[in-house]
Formats: structure tokens, C-alpha cells, sequence
């Protein structure tokens, strides 16, 4: 299963940099890296990245991402994939840029929505 993490250009290019990233100021603050389904990542561009340009999608392979991945009670109840250690570029399946189109985010055609 391909889950999806939203960075803005300034965390896209610390991660190609450096090799890793343990995420976004939320990230670090919440202790894990929030990533999100196909079904979920809309809503989470809409809720979390309104109107904010210059986003990339990464993509990663959940079953490659070992039992540090949990998934963990979030909006509403639903199960969001939460990976509780630093995400390694070579776990990075695809990164696509997010544009901002009239009527939201812009996902790219590999994501299915």
C-alpha cells in the first residue's frame, strides 16, 4: 500500500540533502511523521496546506517502512499511517510536485483521485 506525506519545498530539499527527515515542525512536535492514504490525503491538503503553494507528494510503500509504522486514531477516528522514526530517502518511492490549482491542490495521476 503506497501512503503520501505533504512537505514544502524547504523540507523536500532537507531531505534529498540530507538523506533523512524526521518530517515537518508538526512532525517533531507530535514525536511522528504524519503520512496519509489515497482516500485521506485530499482532505489533509485541504485541512492542512490550504492555499499553500511550492508542496511536494512523497510517496513510500507502507510494508517497507517496518513496524515503526502505526497506524493511529486521527480525524474522526480514522486510521492514519504514523511513522514513529526518521524517513530515510531511499524509502521515497516518488516525489511529484503538489501544485495549487483554482480549485485546490492539483494531485498527480499515480495518487487515483
Amino acid at each position: 500500500m503506497v501512503i503520501y506525506k505533504i512537505l514544502d519545498e524547504a523540507d523536500w530539499t532537507a531531505l534529498q540533502r540530507d538523506g533523512f527527515t524526521e518530517g515537518a515542525a508538526v512532525d517533531r512536535a507530535d514525536g511522528y511523521i504524519h503520512f496519509s492514504t489515497a482516500e485521506q490525503v485530499a482532505e489533509t491538503a485541504a485541512k492542512h496546506f490550504a492555499g499553500r503553494d511550492g508542496l511536494w507528494l512523497i510517496a513510500a510503500e507502507a510494508e517497507a517502512l517496518d513496524d515503526a509504522l502505526k497506524w493511529e486514531p486521527s480525524r474522526g477516528g480514522a486510521l492514519f499511517p504514523h511513522l514513529h522514526r526518521a524517513l530515510f530517502h531511499a524509502e521515497v518511492a516518488w516525489a511529484k510536485p503538489l501544485p495549487l490549482g483554482p480549485g485546490g491542490h492539483v494531485f498527480p495521476p499515480e495518487v487515483g483521485i
